[in-house]
C-alpha cells in the first residue's frame, strides 16, 4: 500500500539531469527523453531569495537536480521546481523553428520584420542560417503564441 502512486491529472515533470552553461543559462534533460537550453536569470530575478544566485558565480555552479527529480537545488538551499523551470521559454532557437513560426504566423518577410521592428534582411538571415539571438527568439514565440491564445478564444 505504501509504494502506490495515484495519478490525478497531468504527471508532474522529472529532471533527468541539469548541465552548466554561460551566464545563467543550462541545459535540462527532462526524463522523457528532451534537452532544451533555458536561461534561468528571469526565474532567478523575480524574487529576493534568489539574490545570492544571481550575484555568486560559485553559488550557481552548485546546481544539481534533487532526489526526485522535481526541482533544482543550490548549495545554499534554494530550489527552483521542475513545474517552473519547465514554464521558462527555451532560449535557443533553430533557424527552421523561425521559418515553422512564420509560417505559422503567415508571415511575410515584411510582415515579420515589421512585427519584430528589424530590418527584413534580418529575416531573411534568420530563415537562413544566422544565429538567432535570445530577444529574437523570446519575441517570435510569443508571437506565435499570442495568435494561439487568440485562435483558441470563441468568437463571439
Amino acid at each position: 500500500m505504501e509504494n502506490e502512486i495515484i495519478i490525478v491529472g497531468e504527471l508532474l515533470p522529472r529532471i533527468s539531469s541539469v548541465h552548466l552553461l554561460d551566464a545563467r543559462q543550462v541545459r535540462i534533460d527532462w526524463a522523457g527523453g528532451v534537452s532544451r537550453v533555458v536561461d534561468l536569470m528571469p526565474a532567478l530575478a523575480s524574487h529576493r531569495a534568489f539574490i545570492a544566485l544571481r550575484s555568486d558565480d560559485g553559488l550557481f555552479q552548485t546546481v544539481q537536480v534533487n532526489a526526485d527529480g522535481n526541482a533544482l537545488e543550490w548549495a545554499d538551499g534554494s530550489e527552483l521546481s521542475a513545474e517552473w523551470v519547465e514554464r521558462l521559454p527555451s532560449c535557443v532557437m533553430a533557424n527552421s523553428e523561425f521559418r515553422a513560426a512564420m509560417n505559422d504566423l503567415q508571415m511575410s518577410l515584411d510582415g515579420m520584420a515589421a512585427a519584430l521592428q528589424i530590418s527584413r534582411r534580418m529575416i531573411a538571415e534568420y530563415r537562413k542560417d544566422k544565429p538567432i539571438p535570445r530577444h529574437i527568439a523570446y519575441a517570435t514565440r510569443y508571437l506565435a503564441w499570442h495568435q494561439a491564445e487568440a485562435e483558441a478564444q470563441p468568437a463571439s
